[in-house]
Formats: C-alpha cells, structure tokens, sequence
C-alpha cells in the first residue's frame, strides 16, 4: 500500500506488493514516476526541481502515461516526446519498456527564449536530468557528489579535515538541498543563503538542515562559534545571495569554501535578482522575461564579483554546476571563469574510470530492503574506502525521502556485480520486493556539457554531444528497461545533452540479463569516452578490465 506524504498529502509514496501494472517491469517505472512527484518541489504543477525540471508535460499527459504503464505488455514499448506519450509499438520482451527524448531541440534554435515559446504552446517540457527520466530520489540523489567534493577539498587544502572550516554556499532547492547535510557530514560549519523561505524550512523539516537563522548577523555569529569549536553544522539563511555574499565580504570575512548552487541556470524561472520578492518575479514571468532576465544576470554579475573577491583573498571557490559563471560572463564578468567546475577540479580523476553516482530505490517501500542491501555492499568492497566510508556515513545521517534508496559512486564492474547480487537477493525472497538501478545523468559517458562535466577535455572535445547519443543506442540494445536523452531546457537550452537508463532487477533470469549487458556497457562507454580523450586513468582501467576500446593510430 502506499505510504502517507506529509509534505505532499496528495501524492503519496509508492510501495506495497500489490501490482497495478501487467508486469514488475512496468510497475516499476509507475512507481518511479509517483515517486519522483512525491518528493518534488512543486508536484501539482508536475515540477521535480531546479525550476522547470517535470515528470511529464502536463496533467493529460501524465494521466496516459499512468495508463499506458498499466495496459501495457511486457513486448510493448513506450514513447514520450518530452513528457508526452505518443507511442506504444509493438517491439519485444528484450527491449526497453519507455524510450524518451525530452527537450531535445536543433541547435541553432536552442535558445532560452525558444524554448520558453514552446512550452507556452504546449509542445515541450524540460525533463531536467533526473526528473523527466524519473530517477530523482530527493535530495540524497546528489549529497554524495556533494560530499566527496568536500571531501577533495579537505584533501587537497585541508590537511584532510574540514573540521573548523567555513563554507558559504547558496541554493536550497530539489538539487542544492543536498549542500547542508553534505557539508555537516563533511566536518564543516556550512551556511546556506536561500531567497525562499518555504525551502529553508522544508529542508529543516526533512533533516537537511539543523537550523535556521532569523539574520546574517546571528547567522555569522552561529558558524563563528562552529568554526572555533571546531563543531559541524549546517545553518540556514533567508536572504539573497547577491546581497549577502557581497555584504559578507564588504566585512572582510573570508569563508574557506564558497560555492553557489541557486537557480541561476534560467534567468525567468529560477534565479530571483535583488531588490525583488519572489511573488514580483512570479508576476514578471510571462509578460516581463526580458525585465526579468536582465535583472537576474545584473544580480549574478554582482554574486559571481563576490566569489571572485573571497577567491582573491584565498578562499577555495568552486562552480557547482549551474551556468552561475557563464551568466556572469555574458553579463560582463571577463573572469567569471577563473572560478573552476567542480567536475575537472576534484572529480575528473573518478570519471575517467566511470566511478559515478549509481543509485537503487527499493520499489517495496521498505527501508529493510535498503539495510540489507548497505550489508551486501560492505561486504562486496570492503577495500573500496569511498564506499565504505560514504554507506557507514549515509546509514547514519541522510534520511529517506520517498521510496526508500541509496547512492554509491561505484565504477565499471562495482555496479554490475552489485546489481546481479541484488537480484538474487529478490529472487531468493531476502528482499521484500525489486528494486531499480539508476544513475544520476552527471556519468562518465553520459553527459556533454562544456561548462560543467566536459568543461577543458584533454582533447579539446568539451562540446562534442555523440557520447550521450551513442549511449542512449549502446543502453537499448543492451535491453535497459527505460533510456532517455535529454537536453536543456529553460537557461540551459543549448548547453548540454545528456543520456539516462532505469534497470529493474526482478528476480528472474531475464533481468539479470538486462542488468549485465546494460550495465557493463553502460560504464564501459565512460571509460571509453576518457580514453578517446586521452586520460591515463582510462587507459589504465582499460588495460586493467579488458574493456573492449578500439585504439587508433
């Protein structure tokens, strides 16, 4: 039965052993779909997170997906447009269940303001990464990509510990909620700006964040006396951040860590620039986008100046992933990109071995099936310390959202033999129900972006979009139960092209099948992907793990 929502109570989580649908396949993916509204930002308005980020175009659309999910025959595939099913053809037990493409828009017209046209008409929608391929599982889906980047932070300055250390960052939302809890697993004394109130509280509320301040003077006061205890924690502020990082800075303070992770991809419906409340920008969004969009990237120029300045003065500053530096720059800011992407500054050296955020949700709704599987993981990779260390760390500190999950960065290999492990787990009946296999989009070859994961290649090959298209084809023909391609939407219309897949393991030898080849190949292209590019770490994976790369020349 599913499983009251407090936060949403008309979107309860989804759980239980009774199946709606003709299959586990597909019951599945329906039950990723209602979880993905169940811990979204605005789920009446079908929105996931990061603004515009949705689970399906509009309510009609998700009405016939629901029902197509449940009619549907296991030799049937599912097709959605962005966020609208427009097929259901007969293929066969071995292919994907969904295939989608969401957002994907010809170049030249790839535009924000294209885009915005569009979904006024009602012909696309913004799938986001994770919300559209519904894999999103709440904050958790980032806080350990979140946490390791600290975590290289404290290595690469820190003598290894953030203990008496200051973070400042900004953003609150489905994706920067991550950042408290992050931060304070870390050892930090981390303060977080968010202009909304509503997302201090909610993150407050669901574990995320241990307090609240009433103003940046007793917030400054609260993480001074964290840093001289050498105390971990997390506050919260309400404030925008283009006020209050230039204010901090005018007071000569100078955080550790400053990074940002605000909406300050899109210009209309996610970054709110000073001076205005949200409900004036609400107002402003269908008949002053060009008011808004200047405003904004006036506000960002100001925020981006700030983090350039604790940069100057010794701060460890860091892009998050949000286009923040490339708004800035197009606002006049020559040197906003002085500020490193997070991805080539502590995370490349992992990539290149396709070691990623893997995730699992257990379609029970039972946080025993979870348990179990942590055990199996400690036991699996005892030598793999950022497993080791990041599972014992989890269990202890992020709490569940929705249906029940976890996340691992596990590389080629890790993720397949987990995942076959965890399958004869539900088969034997260890597990109280299956359980899907995902990842986050952000994946070794599943994403171009040249201002956040492709930013600098060795190659030069930062724009090229052919990986994320090859491994969309490479996952169907390795029988994955749902492949999507994504592309930007909104402020990143035109900035990145990204593939996602879902595995279902049943119990049955059919999905050990799909687990096997979808996975394998699915990291295999990652590491291919690096190697083409020319990173060692790659070669030597390659070398290690009989991966079958082509060389030439």
């Amino acid at each position: 039965m599913p499983t009251p929502n407090p936060r949403h109570p008309n979107f309860p989580i989804p759980g239980g052993p009774v199946l709606r649908a003709k299959g586990w396949r597909q019951e599945a993916l329906l039950r990723l779909l209602e979880n993905v509204l169940s811990v979204g930002e605005d789920p009446d308005n079908l929105v996931v997170y990061a603004a515009l980020g949705k689970a399906a175009r509009n309510w009609a659309s998700h009405g016939a997906i629901v029902r197509a999910l449940c009619e549907m025959e296991e030799d049937q595939t599912l097709l959605i447009q962005s966020g609208k099913p427009v097929g259901l053809l007969r293929t066969h037990t071995r292919a994907p269940l969904v295939i989608m493409a969401n957002c994907n828009i010809v170049g030249q017209w790839a535009k924000a303001e294209v885009f915005y046209e569009l979904q006024r008409k009602g012909l696309i929608c913004w799938g986001g990464l994770t919300a559209g391929a519904w894999q999103y599982i709440g904050s958790q889906g980032v806080i350990q990509g979140t946490y390791e980047i600290f975590m290289r932070i404290a290595e690469k300055r820190f003598e290894g510990s953030l203990a008496g250390r200051f973070i400042l960052t900004a953003g609150l939302g489905g994706m920067g909620g991550a950042q408290p809890l992050a931060g304070r697993m870390a050892g930090a004394a981390i303060l977080c700006v968010d202009i909304d109130p509503q997302r201090a509280e909610k993150r407050k509320a669901v574990g995320y964040l241990e307090h609240v301040a009433p103003d940046l003077d007793t917030a400054l006061a609260m993480i001074d006396a964290a840093v001289k205890e050498k105390r971990a924690t997390s506050i919260g502020l309400v404030g925008n951040a283009a006020e209050v990082y230039p204010e901090i800075a005018r007071r000569g303070i100078v955080p550790d860590i400053v990074t940002d992770q605000t909406s300050a991809h899109d210009l209309v419906y996610g970054y709110v620039p000073k001076g205005m409340s949200i409900d004036q920008v609400r107002s402003l969004r269908e008949d002053g986008q060009g008011q808004l969009m200047a405003a904004s990237r006036a506000s960002i120029v100001e925020h981006v100046g700030a983090m350039l300045d604790f940069q100057r003065k010794g701060a460890e500053v860091f892009d998050n992933g949000n286009l923040i530096r490339t708004q800035a720059r197009e606002g006049g800011v020559s040197n906003a990109f002085d500020i490193p992407i997070f991805t080539e500054a502590y995370l490349r050296p992992l990539f290149a071995r396709a070691i990623g955020p893997f995730r699992w949700m257990a379609l029970s709704g039972e946080e025993s099936d979870i348990a179990r599987i942590d055990d199996l993981l400690l036991s699996m990779f005892p030598d793999n310390r950022i497993v080791t260390n990041w599972i014992r760390l989890a269990r202890d500190n992020v709490p569940f959202e929705g249906l029940p999950a976890r996340i691992a960065w596990l590389g080629h290999g890790e993720r397949t033999e987990l995942a076959l492990a965890v399958n004869r787990l539900v088969e034997d009946g260890e597990l109280k129900g299956p359980v899907a296999f995902s990842r986050d989009h952000l994946d070794a070859g599943a994403m171009a972006h040249p201002n956040i994961m492709t930013e600098r290649m060795k190659d030069g090959s930062d724009a090229i979009a052919d990986w994320p298209l090859l491994d969309a084809m490479l996952l169907s023909s390795s029988m994955a139960d749902l492949v999507v391609v994504h592309s930007g939407g909104g402020g990143y219309a035109g900035y990145m092209t990204s593939c996602g897949v879902t595995v279902i393991a049943d119990g049955t030898d059919a999905a050990a099948e799909r687990l096997e080849h979808a996975l394998t190949n699915d990291t295999a292209l990652g590491v291919i992907r690096y190697a083409d590019a020319g990173y060692e770490e790659s070669l030597d994976e390659i070398a290690a793990k009989g991966i079958g790369h082509v060389p030439v020349g």
